[in-house]
């Protein structure tokens, strides 16, 4: 089959690997229909050191093509959502609803496991990972469904951890795919105000469509001292951060009202963060986030994507074959795209 392959920083190649195969009895075979490229992508594409190659992408949807023989919850010919970690389940995180730490799972592109952008995929633990949908591998809502796995997700996991609900305020700190979701996400809970903080017009204007109130373009102090303007002086209850880079962390807690909380889903691009009595602690601010527990969330969400109420799909804006998938790293990269849909 055909799978794409990182070698270092900047390059991406589709190159011809053996197909997966049933290992173990709770596996299943998947043949990928659609994927896509995510932004934690872009952290190893910007710094991978030069090497042996390396599988990537975690996210996907596919056909399963079989199973093993202790599988009951899918069969051969289902549609199904594959969150970015695999799971069983069963055990005391997964039913805590912490897949991500699951006691026998792990990740997409480690050990004998390879990744999403790629024709076909051998998939572990497949009763406690995949999810069957009633569509069909061409459906007009697959690329809605397959923020599933992943991004939307992640948006919505921000929001929760951040505690978002009715009257709450909510600053939204970055307008790629996971910040607009973040926003979607927050809108649904019920927040009665989302500050969007972002650049790009046409991404900011989505954010507008998915339910921001406000955007702020500035950064930095002068960022900061535009939100409070915003919200009365106070700043917000809830500050979603979904770069990871340190200028984002230090807009968040400039933001975050007293006794807020500042919810991180940007995977951090740093080792430790302002946590002292000068910025959260003797202000009464929460610190939450972390890996979305994707899996948890999908049954909650899918319903408003299968009756159209919702379509996190649109952060999709560029679709490439698993060839373009190089020049789809290139556009992210450079910010010429928000999210790219691949269909192999």
């Amino acid at each position: 089959m055909r799978a794409t392959l990182i070698y270092g920083a900047g390059d991406v190649r589709v190159e011809n690997v053996p197909d997966p195969t049933i290992k173990e009895p709770t596996d299943a075979l998947v043949r990928i229909t659609s994927a896509c490229i995510c932004g934690s992508d872009l952290h190893p594409y910007g710094s991978k050191e030069a090497g042996a190659p390396a599988t990537i992408g975690h996210e996907f949807i596919g056909v399963v093509e079989a199973v093993g023989a202790d599988v009951t919850s899918v069969r051969a010919g289902d549609v199904v959502i594959a969150p970015f970690a695999w799971s069983d389940g069963t055990c005391v995180f997964c039913r805590e609803g912490l897949q991500p730490s699951c006691l026998h799972g792990g990740f997409w592109n480690s050990g004998d496991v390879t990744g999403g952008q790629a024709e076909a995929v051998r998939v572990p633990l497949a009763d406690g990972t995949l999810v069957p949908v009633p569509v069909g591998a061409d459906d007009a809502l697959i690329p809605s469904l397959l923020t599933l796995s992943d991004v939307y997700g992640t948006g919505h996991h921000a929001a929760v951890k951040g505690g978002v609900g009715p009257r709450t305020t909510v600053t939204v700190i970055g307008d790629g795919a996971v910040g607009l979701l973040a926003v979607m996400a927050s809108r649904r809970l019920g927040a009665e105000q989302i500050v969007l903080m972002g650049r790009h017009a046409s991404r900011t204007d989505l954010g507008r469509e998915f339910g921001a109130t406000e955007v702020v373009a500035e950064r930095g102090e002068e960022g900061i001292a535009r939100v409070r303007d915003l919200t009365g002086g106070h700043g917000t209850h809830v500050v979603i951060e979904a770069v990871g880079h340190m200028p984002a962390y230090e807009q968040a807690y400039g933001v975050v009202r007293p006794g807020g909380v500042i919810s991180r889903v940007g995977v951090p691009q740093y080792e430790s963060a302002p946590v002292g009595f000068g910025s959260i602690f003797g202000l009464n601010i929460a610190l939450t986030g972390g890996p979305a527990p994707a899996r948890a969330y999908i049954e909650e969400l899918l319903p408003d994507i299968l009756d159209g109420t919702l379509e996190p799909g649109r952060v999709f804006d560029r679709t490439v074959d698993l060839d373009g998938v190089p020049a789809g790293y290139r556009a992210m990269a450079d910010r010429e795209a928000l999210k790219v849909l691949v269909r192999p």
